[in-house]
């Protein structure tokens, strides 16, 4: 494996894990927001970061996919995800 993609691999394990939390804790919010209030006004933010890493994870999983394939696209791909890479620090940044 050479080491862009082992790189690439990183970031969408890590961006998945992320989605993967967020939905979890989505559950909980949506099963519990009726009887805690305070659970209720923070159904917004994690929804919105929820959509930011399902959008990381699939533009990750792109260039991963393109760079195992070799894909003639590759290199656009890599662009995409290091630039909502850059994006998502941006928004996250105090």
């Amino acid at each position: 494996m050479r080491p862009l993609t082992a790189i690439n691999l990183i970031i969408l394990g890590s961006c998945f894990a992320i989605t993967f939390s967020l939905a979890a804790v989505l559950i909980v919010v949506l099963v519990l927001g009726d009887d805690y209030p305070r659970l209720q006004s923070e159904f917004e933010p994690l929804l919105k970061s929820f959509f930011i890493f399902l959008g990381m994870t699939t533009l990750s999983a792109a260039s991963f996919y393109s760079l195992v394939r070799l894909h003639r696209l590759r290199f656009w791909a890599q662009g995409a995800m290091w630039l909502g890479l850059v994006a998502t620090g941006w928004f996250y940044w105090p």
